[in-house]
């Protein structure tokens, strides 16, 4: 994966910086559902709606954790770039090959945010120790043959 930082191009770090924690998760992006009140004994607890959220979820950590094998948490600012890969619909392709009449971006459920989301949640207390450390994020979702997240994420100086 290439370094990406040219998509951040008002911020003072060099060009040449590379991401402190980069990596590519495969498989079909999941979002983070809406979260849902549900009672538990007499108590109340919160979970995901969306039911593929978990496994995915599941995935994202297991990659991380990898990646992050022996490192300590990112505990500082943090800069994340999150570009989703998603599959085209079959009903995009003819006989020929892509319609010219398929749209070229996936404008479709999941928005890329709870894409996002559910890649942020997963990440927390493996790369970094909370999600609320992100001050700058560029997302991306686009179409392409083989479905993915592809992860960069740099750490700035406090």
């Amino acid at each position: 994966m290439e370094a990406s930082l040219t998509i951040f191009p008002d911020d003072a770090e060099p060009v040449t910086i590379a991401p402190s924690v980069s990596f590519v998760v495969y498989g079909t992006p999941a979002p983070a559902g809406s979260k849902k009140v549900v009672p538990m004994g007499k108590r109340f607890g919160i979970i995901d709606d969306s039911k593929r959220s978990r496994p995915w979820k599941n995935l994202v950590g297991q990659q991380a954790g990898t990646v992050m094998e022996g490192r300590a948490l990112l505990r500082g600012p943090l800069k994340v770039a999150l570009r989703f890969v998603v599959r085209r619909p079959k009903g995009h392709f003819g006989r020929r090959g892509l319609l010219p009449s398929a749209p070229p971006y996936p404008m479709v459920k999941p928005d890329v945010l709870k894409l996002a989301r559910g890649v942020e949640d997963a990440l927390s207390g493996i790369v970094y120790a909370d999600d609320a450390q992100i001050v700058k994020e560029l997302l991306v979702k686009e179409y392409g043959e083989q479905e993915r997240v592809e992860v960069e994420v740099w750490e700035l100086p406090a």
